[in-house]
């Protein structure tokens, strides 16, 4: 059923292109509206060539020619949320009111540092971040692209509040403000994504090279995102439309020298009179990581591969987009085991395998493929009204390879299919009102399509129904709403060697979310924020239902279909100072969770550990629970010295159980006090055929964690550390055009060792030479990258 729906859709998406592609090949000849302008310096009035116009609602973007014109023809009407941006200027982000042939002109200020954006997470239309009553932080394709990890979220977890899970440097799942696993929900192209975030040991199933562009919401947001968005949610943009009449294309490698990563990345994408696409394929290759300690981490090895982008056609009316994407990657899991010499060994491998030494995945390992197609659509009337509507299908293939005597066999293999669907009403802006009403939700399958079985088979689906409002009174934005949710689970009888492994039951949970919050302009430099909400999450089936060993945890774990779902109520305030020498930010919150689910032991009746499969049992329960603390950045540069930026990053958060869990009320997986500071120089103009040069020192102050969940030995005190980083690149131009794009960095400057507080290869057994428990984090890492942009103008 779920390949005739996804065939349909396709199809009628095919019809239509074709259907409207005659307009194609000319003009439209009397477009209903249409916006031409000039963009200028604000203090001479020269004109900014190459300057960006963007409309993120309608999804078009145009670029100003040498003169610093720009024209967009075929504009519906409306009001609609605009940014102008230049290198060296800070953009202008405002409202422009279309109504048949209209002109606007633009006027940039010079600025050393960029304060605001457009954002699309948790709003019902683009928004100024400036007014956002929520916690918002945008990472831009240039930022990304200066990032020195080894994947996707390095460069996220640079950001206050946010942390990541890890196993290793292929497996990586986000943690914001303390909250992780299916308490986060990551979108990728406006679809949720949906890959068995209840692992562990399971990542995001999205490449690095794609992303252009991150938002990361930090704090409940299931008004807006359903059950689970209680930590946050990070918005990953992969598929932005170029400006119109422009063919671009982008050649880019990048080499790690530690772990003698590889990796490449070609896309090229068009627009042409309203008919664009981007198509891209990535391809990555690491070996076995090294620290100081442990020397090469055997089987830290991983391979990926990604191909993937989209279909569209933008006109009058709005816009309809195809997305589609998908992701292959092979990991090797670490065990940790070690010999009498104290060197990290796997089972059914001898010393002087050539495979040792390899880039191939030994056993244990996993392969994860995702696939997703989407189509999304923005319809636009008259009255400057519109509609959104978006349905997705995904299918996450997880396979986990345990048994060195039949390496291709999965002992685990979970076989998850999802329909995602969403649809709004979004009226025109009137008296400062800015409306929308919307509802959505998914269809959700999951096979065991091997012996073991840790879940069991289950259908789920899930709709939710909301309104949302702001409001603009002079300097103050208000913004709230309410959302009504229900949720349908029901658990099939699933087998496991011919015998009954689940019996079938069904839950039903329901629960209303909403918020408030304002956005107060105290004056040109400085604004208050502040917010009040309700979120929540339902249980995941493993938290239900589980019954089995956890691979790679040490757990045998067993669910309880009694939970109830998690209430989250948020308190947020914020404070931005903007000014000529100074920009900072201070964001203290505080959570409350009802009902927060987590695992406690299983005991025998006389009190013991419970053992099953030869590992100790954990059954998940639950309790109230709090998180607060407070986020901080600071950026000081000062007047004359304008390339010179002092900039620092603070986050801490406390997490604690109402009532203790034996001996310990801290919450697990909560990251320590962290001080992030870096020196950076920057020139984005003023070398001529070096711009956008900048050289920046980072020190990563990161304190000891004491207040660790130590319940039943969950978790162990984790040492203080301190890491050096530094790096520089540029764009390199001759001829007037942009050539190259170089990055040369380096991680861990002084080959520390050291060991992340949510690193679970920190749990790996013992080295019995030097005593120390689990393996370490990556040593010293030198990172180069280089990027070959083209552009061809269409007239």
């Amino acid at each position: 059923m779920q390949k005739k729906i996804l065939g349909l859709v396709v199809l009628q998406w095919f019809i239509f292109i074709i259907g409207n592609a005659a307009p194609l090949v000319k003009e439209d000849p009397a477009p209903a509206g249409s916006l031409k302008g000039v963009v200028t310096d604000d203090a001479t009035g020269q004109p900014l060539p190459e300057a960006t116009i963007s409309f993120p609602d309608l999804k078009t973007d145009v670029t100003a020619d040498n003169d610093g014109a720009y024209f967009i023809r075929s504009m519906p009407n409306g009001r609609y949320t605009v940014s102008v941006s230049f290198i060296g200027y800070r953009s202008f982000v405002g409202t422009v009111v279309i109504n048949g042939a209209t002109v606007q002109d633009f006027r940039l200020k010079v600025s050393v540092v960029e304060n605001d954006a457009v954002v699309v997470t948790g709003v019902s239309a683009s928004t100024q971040l400036k007014h956002t009553p929520t916690h918002i932080s945008v990472l831009s394709q240039k930022e990304l692209q200066q990032s020195s990890g080894t994947g996707l979220l390095d460069a996220v977890a640079k950001v206050p509040g946010v942390a990541i899970i890890t196993t290793g440097p292929a497996i990586a799942k986000p943690s914001i403000r303390g909250l992780g696993y299916n308490r986060v929900v990551t979108l990728n192209d406006g679809v949720r994504q949906e890959g068995q975030q209840w692992g562990d040991e399971h990542g995001i199933e999205i490449d690095e090279y794609s992303a252009q562009k991150i938002e990361i919401l930090r704090g409940p947001a299931s008004l807006m995102y359903g059950s689970d968005a209680t930590g946050g949610v990070l918005n990953i943009q992969t598929n932005i439309p170029v400006p119109e009449n422009t063919i671009k294309a982008n050649l880019s490698g990048s080499l790690n020298n530690n772990n003698r990563m590889q990796g490449g990345y070609a896309n090229v994408a068009g627009n042409i009179n309203g008919f664009n696409w981007n198509a891209y394929g990535s391809v990555k290759t690491a070996g076995d990581y090294t620290n100081k300690y442990d020397g090469s981490v055997l089987n830290s090895r991983f391979n990926e591969k990604n191909v993937g982008g989209y279909l569209g056609l933008n006109r009058q009316w709005g816009y309809t987009h195809l997305v589609f994407s998908n992701f292959d990657q092979h990991v090797g899991l670490v065990e940790g085991e070690r010999d009498e010499d104290g060197r990290l060994v796997l089972d059914g491998y001898a010393a002087g395998d050539q495979q040792l030494e390899g880039r191939r995945p030994l056993i244990p390992s996993q392969r994860i493929q995702h696939f997703k197609v989407a189509l999304d659509n923005n319809f636009t009337f008259d009255n400057g009204s519109r509609i959104t509507a978006l349905v997705g299908f995904q299918r996450n293939q997880r396979q986990e390879f345990g048994d060195v005597d039949n390496p291709n066999v999965p002992e685990a293999y979970f076989d998850l299919k999802t329909i995602n669907y969403s649809a709004a009403y979004h009226w025109p802006v009137m008296n400062g009102w800015k409306t929308s009403l919307g509802f959505n939700g998914m269809r959700q399958q999951n096979q065991n399509r091997a012996e073991e079985a840790l879940i069991p088979d289950y259908q789920l689906f899930d709709i939710g129904a909301y309104g949302y409002t702001t409001k603009t009174i002079n300097k103050t934005t208000l913004s709230g709403g309410l959302r009504f949710d229900h949720r349908t689970v029901n658990s099939k009888l699933t087998l496991e060697d011919g015998e009954e492994k689940f019996q079938p039951f069904s839950k039903k949970l329901s629960s209303f979310s909403g918020s408030i919050g304002l956005a107060q302009d105290l004056s040109e430099q400085v604004t208050l924020k502040a917010n009040v909400g309700k979120g929540f999450r339902a249980p995941n089936m493993a938290e239900l239902a589980a019954n089995g060993v956890h691979e790679g945890t040490f757990r045998y774990e067993i669910g309880d279909r009694n939970l109830k779902s998690e209430d989250a109520y948020a308190f947020d305030l914020g404070l931005d100072v903007n000014t000529q020498h100074v920009s900072l930010n201070i964001s203290p919150y505080f959570n409350l969770i009802n009902n927060y689910i987590y695992y406690q032991k299983l005991l025998t009746g006389s009190g013991t550990d419970s053992m099953m499969s030869d590992v100790t049992a954990y059954q998940f329960t639950q309790q109230d629970a709090r998180l607060f603390g407070l986020e901080a950045t600071l950026d000081i540069h000062p007047h004359p010295l304008d390339w010179l930026h002092f900039e620092n990053a603070f986050s801490w958060t406390k997490g604690s159980f109402t009532k203790a869990v034996d001996g310990s009320d801290n919450l697990p997986l909560i990251a320590p006090l962290r001080l992030l500071t870096e020196l950076r120089a920057e020139f984005p103009t003023q070398l001529k055929a070096f711009r956008n040069f900048y050289a920046k020192v980072e020190m990563d102050n990161v304190a000891a964690q004491e207040h660790f969940f130590s319940g039943y030995n969950t978790e162990t005190a984790t040492p203080g550390y301190t890491l050096f980083n530094a790096g520089l690149g540029s764009d390199l131009y001759w001829g007037g055009q942009k050539r190259a794009t170089v990055v040369l960095a380096v991680n861990n400057i002084g080959d520390v060792a050291y060991q992340q507080h949510l690193s679970r290869l920190k749990y790996a057994p013992e080295n019995p030479v030097t005593g120390r428990t689990g393996v370490f984090n990556m040593g010293r890492n030198f990172t180069a990258r280089l990027i070959l942009p083209f552009t061809w103008k269409i007239k």
